[in-house]
């Protein structure tokens, strides 16, 4: 198990215990984190999971592939640093992981 916090864009933090070998979005919606909506089951055909990164998270994950950054482009508060949770996979490495919440999926 790895933790990571979810930070809603009011600053309400959720911090969860996450499964290795699942998704980020998975483990949101496991643990009832308020704005992963993963309308899509973690497809990739929808942005209801839209996370920001950090900057050195982002660098160490990685961007979005071609698939995820279509998703991502109409998005509202899209970022430099956003991600698709259903795209990321949790694993040790994953430690600590902060990652925060767009306003408009609350």
């Amino acid at each position: 198990m790895t933790k990571v916090t979810f930070i809603e864009a009011n600053g309400t933090a959720h911090e969860v215990e996450a499964r290795n070998g699942r998704s980020l979005m998975q483990a949101a919606v496991q643990n009832a984190v308020p704005g992963i909506d993963a309308d899509c089951g973690g497809q990739c055909l929808c942005a209801t999971c839209h996370i920001i990164l950090n900057d050195d998270w982002y660098a160490k994950l990685g961007g979005p592939g071609p698939d995820e950054t279509e998703m991502l482009n109409p998005t509202p508060e899209l970022t430099p640093t956003s991600r698709l949770s259903c795209q990321i996979e949790v694993s040790d490495a994953l430690e600590g992981l902060v990652v925060r919440l767009p306003a408009f999926q609350m």
